[in-house]
């Protein structure tokens, strides 16, 4: 039994690791991306069950294109990530990372470092917190806490490179983006009241994602991995 087990483990080792070199790029190869992506999916969920053994999320890694472009769906029995392939995502998003990057080239290699790159694990944040709190809640806050959760994962996998070039082309982005918030509101009340018409247009949900982003890149006081998720279990805990 145990050298079965240890078997297991070096097999997704070893998945692991090919998905590694392969993840924040660009994919062109559906079943390749599902496999990475999978491969990457069951490390986040082992790392989370080495820390609290009685935390077990079950979540499907699909091939899923839409407007949403990559996203969590806790609404089903299935609980499931949804992600996008280039070839699929509609023109008016591929105009979107065109425009903000310069070219089509850094377009693409935008979509490729943030959506078959750094936002897996967001989502995967996301159904951290579907598990335990059973329900996500304010908008602007399950976004932050994806985006330090998958900050934080990324970091733990030695992603240091990876999330600087994020972070620079976050700023770059977020220059470019005009603030939709009105006078007098602060960004996260404008994106609790108006979070459903602010996903459906990339500049101003664009605003708040890459926003939040280069907030939680640049923020010192963030514990580990490992800490932050005791943390974030203890106090539901308490709840």
């Amino acid at each position: 039994m145990k050298f079965k087990i240890l078997t297991i483990t070096l097999m997704l080792l070893a998945n692991f690791c090919a998905a590694q070199q392969n993840w924040f790029n660009l994919y062109t190869d559906t079943a390749a991306e599902i496999r990475d992506a999978r491969a990457i999916t069951s490390k986040f969920i082992a790392d989370v069950e080495k820390i609290s053994p009685s935390t077990k999320i079950k979540v499907s890694t699909i091939l899923n294109t839409t407007p949403y472009l990559i996203y969590y769906d806790g609404s089903q029995e299935i609980k499931t990530v949804n992600l996008p392939i280039w070839a699929q995502v509609i023109e008016p998003q591929k105009q979107f990372f065109y425009k903000l990057g310069g070219s089509e080239d850094e377009g693409k290699r935008i979509f490729g470092l943030f959506f078959n790159g750094f936002y897996l694990s967001h989502e995967l944040g996301h159904a951290l917190q579907h598990k335990v709190q059973g329900k996500l809640l304010s908008p602007y806050q399950d976004e932050f806490f994806a985006n330090r959760i998958a900050m934080l994962w990324w970091r733990k996998q030695g992603r240091s490179k990876e999330l600087e070039q994020c972070y620079q082309y976050a700023k770059k982005m977020y220059a470019q983006l005009p603030n939709p918030v009105p006078a007098g509101q602060s960004v996260e009340e404008y994106f609790v009241k108006n979070y459903e018409e602010a996903a459906k247009d990339p500049f101003v949900y664009g605003y708040m994602q890459f926003g939040q982003f280069i907030s939680v890149y640049e923020d010192q006081s963030l514990p580990r991995f490992n800490a932050f998720v005791k943390r974030f279990l203890k106090q539901r805990t308490k709840k």
